[in-house]
């Protein structure tokens, strides 16, 4: 009996040995299956969007989603660093500002299309690729900033700035910057190199100073009466007066005034920010995921409040400060061509010598 007992109970131990091997096996499996799954639940953003701009909404979408959002900030070379990572790149998102620079992505086949309902219902057909390989997710206007004592000005067209009145009294960022040459690429679409050509004459006649700085520097030359009047982003406004910049900057957003200037029988110009899916995505549907988060009320309404940027869905909110310049009548003139003649505005902006 107690040999039988024995080996009955040797049994049992072995039973319940297997029985613990299994779970364990088990155990391993799940705690595989959960790594893999919070590996998967991360997506990779390549951007040149400044991480300050940027950082509230990727926090948003993660505390919405439980998606962790890896960020790496590459302020020049974007698409020649995704390029050089091959189908190694860890990139699943491009983000990028100015069109030229989204265009760049899809014709060096760095992009990958995608179709979702979602994208598509949210951004007009004219801020997104009809292929899907690219999305404008905020728009940036280019506007007059003006001296607020100037009380008659009103509007304006892009095409008077060139008029012998201003001689003197404008102060812009250089021609060959992407903001400057994707406007003056919209301006030789309407109407061709000879009459561009001479309005860009005509605008260098009428500068205050050389084309040099920034946006901001625009602001801040009118505050210091070097100047009246000024070409500039839309956004820039907002970072100012909000004090994000300093109390310089404060007083330089508080001294000017902001029109919404027009083509003549057109709108006002406006460039995107956008992004792409990266053709080596690892994370795809996380990508089109954080896109798609990226076009909703909440995303396009937090691009308004925390970066003064107009929302490209239609009927989302807009910050009362931008509201408060009226109107936005967006000109018409196709971004992917603006992109495909921005070559040649250049051209011309070294042919007037422009930046000299």
């Amino acid at each position: 009996m107690y040999n039988t007992r024995l080996v009955s109970t040797n049994r049992g131990n072995l039973y319940m040995s297997r029985l613990h091997n299994a779970g364990c096996f088990a155990c391993i499996g799940w705690a595989m299956m959960l790594a893999g799954a919070a590996q998967a639940a991360e997506v990779n953003l390549y951007t040149t969007r400044e991480p300050g701009l940027i950082r509230p909404l990727l926090d948003a979408y993660t505390a919405k989603s439980g998606v962790k959002v890896n960020t790496v900030f590459v302020e020049k070379g974007l698409a020649e660093r995704v390029a050089a990572e091959g189908p190694r790149s860890s990139a699943d998102v491009v983000m990028t500002v100015d069109i030229g620079n989204l265009i760049e992505l899809v014709d060096r086949d760095l992009a990958q299309p995608v179709r979702s309902a979602t994208l598509e219902s949210a951004v007009p057909a004219t801020l997104r690729d009809a292929e899907g390989r690219w999305f404008g997710l905020s728009m940036r206007a280019r506007v007059l900033y003006a001296d607020k004592d100037l009380a008659d000005l009103k509007a304006a067209t892009y095409e008077s700035l060139a008029d012998p009145a201003w001689k003197g009294k404008i102060c812009i960022r250089p021609g060959q910057h992407p903001y400057n040459t994707a406007l003056i690429s919209a301006f030789l679409l309407r109407h061709g190199p000879d009459k561009t050509e001479a309005w860009l004459r005509g605008v260098k006649a009428n500068l205050a100073r050389k084309a040099t700085g920034g946006d901001r520097d625009v602001a801040r030359d009118i505050a210091a009466d070097l100047c009246e009047v000024g070409l500039a982003n839309s956004y820039y406004v907002g970072l100012m007066r909000s004090g994000r910049g300093g109390p310089d900057q404060q007083k330089w957003g508080d001294a000017i005034k902001v029109v919404l200037p027009t083509f003549e029988n057109g709108g006002t110009h406006v460039n995107v920010s956008g992004a792409i899916v990266a053709k080596h995505a690892p994370n795809r549907e996380e990508a089109v995921k954080l896109l798609e988060y990226l076009v909703s009320d909440e995303a396009q309404a937090l691009y308004a409040k925390t970066d003064y940027e107009y929302p490209v869905k239609p009927g989302a909110a807009v910050d009362p400060l931008l509201s408060a310049f009226g109107t936005l009548s967006i000109d018409t003139t196709s971004l992917v061509e603006i992109a495909r003649n921005r070559k040649a505005a250049s051209l011309l902006v070294d042919k007037v010598g422009f930046d000299n």
